[in-house]
């Protein structure tokens, strides 16, 4: 069977893998395992750095009250 050139990358490529919604706490806590596993000091301050430059600081603050209203 012939691969033709224009679906060579539909057939090696997988499917990217759904990641949680925002606002459950789910993407930070994987974050917070994955920083730690790699010797982070301090994962959870970290986690949320990177968070804040990615969705600003009010954006962050909206999903971790959000987090915190779930987790209760």
């Amino acid at each position: 069977m012939a691969i033709s050139r224009s679906s060579v990358g539909s057939q090696i490529m997988k499917p990217p893998a759904k990641k949680p919604k925002l606002g459950t706490g789910k993407r930070f806590e994987k974050a917070v395992k994955s920083f730690s596993a790699k010797g982070v000091k301090d994962p959870k301050a970290l986690a949320a750095y990177i968070g804040r430059k990615k969705y600003g600081a009010k954006k962050m603050a909206q999903l971790a009250a959000a987090g915190k209203k779930k987790s209760k």
